[in-house]
């Protein structure tokens, strides 16, 4: 495969670049909708979808805690992205940054101001500008959901132990100095991750490896549970991990499919791709539990479920039904071993497996698009039918992998580190025996 996208936002590869512009395109109607809908079910993802998933893997003493969590990074994370994070990451600036035209959503009415029914182009004053067909509103709420979904993924990895102050601020800080500028590197059509021919259709780098990334620094920055391998660690109530797993496979054919940009093929497909990936995950979870400890178990095949749409998120829109299957596959087989066999053999606790699962998912996923994209569907200029993938482009993906996860792990370091000399990062040996419901918010389960 030759050259991919040539600096064009991943999330946008399916409209037309325009290389002038005389006016601004004209809303559509039906894309509005399908990314009004598309916005919601990202939404459903994170609330309740992630907080029950989450909350019904831990234990009893620590349940609302752990959906606190999941609602309280939701309301963080839209006031960081309302106030700064979306200028941050798709306002017009470097290749490295966005400027501060977007501060406070300055402009993003102005349509709705001039009394004109028309759409946006992103990155209108950049060498490749990019025509939306929906209004600006939409796309920033649309992308407010990714920027809320992926700090919620990192509490699986430190969760029952971190401080509720500590996770208001990391969420903040980590949100405006980790997510915003990787987002941009990926997504705007300035960034130079999309200028050297890195593609991520919905999210592989910048909210799967990001998050689980994150996730293992913070795990291994806050250590171990109290009691972890000594004392029972049976999850609460594995009913909420499955109505939590169900919600994220269903709100993500609006991460994935939404990821098109509006109503059109490219939707159809990413939706198609999404659903067998993940039935792939799931299979390949549950046979390699099975053979590895004689019984498939539900958490274990929910965890494959969620592997498999981790690892087909950033190729959803570039690669056809069958290499979708075989990403499914190979990340649930992938994910099983990093969470079952490689964490325990090194000692870390990744509580809920995060890095397990979301770090180690969108690796394999966002590799595997360089070796599966399909030459029609990755709107590249001289590709013939039929052609997929090429050495060239996995080793793009590679670079993109490699400095997300650069990037990621010396800043949330350093995130981590301030807080916990501030305000502290974990809450004291006997609150966390106690437990984290009680202790931070006053309340317990019945």
């Amino acid at each position: 495969m030759s050259r991919i996208l040539k600096a064009i936002a991943p999330l946008t590869v399916a409209l037309m670049p325009l290389p002038a512009l005389a006016a601004p395109p004209a809303i559509d109607t039906g894309d509005t909708a399908w990314m009004l809908v598309s916005t919601a079910l990202v939404l459903l993802m994170t609330i309740p979808g992630v907080g029950l998933f989450y909350a019904g893997m831990v234990r009893k003493k620590n349940v609302l805690a752990t959906l606190i969590q999941s609602v309280a990074i939701c309301c963080i994370a839209s006031i960081v992205w309302m106030v700064v994070g979306y200028s941050l990451a798709f306002g017009t600036g470097t290749p490295w940054i966005g400027d501060m035209s977007r501060f406070m959503l300055n402009g993003v009415a102005e349509h709705i101001s001039k009394g004109a029914d028309q759409a946006f182009v992103m990155g209108a004053n950049s060498a490749n500008p990019v025509a939306m067909t929906i209004p600006e509103s939409v796309w920033v709420m649309f992308q407010m959901t990714f920027a809320i979904i992926t700090p919620a993924l990192i509490a699986g990895s430190f969760a029952e132990r971190m401080k509720f102050s500590a996770l208001c601020a990391f969420t903040v800080l980590w949100s405006i100095l980790v997510y915003a500028p990787i987002a941009h590197w990926v997504w705007s059509p300035l960034g130079w991750v999309a200028g050297i021919g890195a593609v991520d259709f919905a999210g592989g780098t910048v909210v799967h490896i990001n998050s689980g990334v994150a996730g293992l620094v913070a795990a291994l920055v806050l250590g171990k549970r109290r009691g972890l391998g000594h004392e029972d660690f049976s999850p609460f109530n594995l009913t909420y991990a499955i109505i939590g797993a169900s919600l994220l496979w269903v709100g993500w054919f609006g991460f994935n499919a939404g990821s098109a940009g509006g109503a059109n093929g490219r939707a159809g497909m990413a939706m198609l791709t999404t659903q067998v990936a993940t039935a792939g995950g799931a299979m390949a979870w549950m046979v390699a539990e099975w053979i590895h400890s004689r019984k498939p178990t539900a958490l274990g095949i929910i965890s494959g479920a969620v592997a498999g749409l981790v690892a087909i998120t950033p190729a959803a829109g570039f690669v056809l039904a069958g290499p979708a299957l075989i990403i499914g596959l190979v990340a649930g087989v992938v994910c099983f071993w990093a969470s079952a066999i490689l964490k325990p053999r090194l000692g870390y606790d990744d509580s809920l497996d995060a890095f397990g699962v979301h770090g180690t998912g969108g690796i394999v996923g966002a590799l595997l698009t360089g070796v599966f994209a399909y030459g029609p569907l990755s709107a590249t200029d001289a590709n013939p039918a039929g052609v997929v993938g090429s050495f060239a482009q996995f080793v793009r993906q590679a670079e993109a992998v490699g400095v997300t996860i650069v990037w990621c792990v010396i800043f949330t370091f350093i995130i981590l580190k301030v807080v916990d000399l501030t305000i502290g990062l974990r809450v004291t040996r006997d609150e966390e025996l106690e437990g984290l419901d009680m202790v931070l918010h006053g309340e317990r389960i019945n």
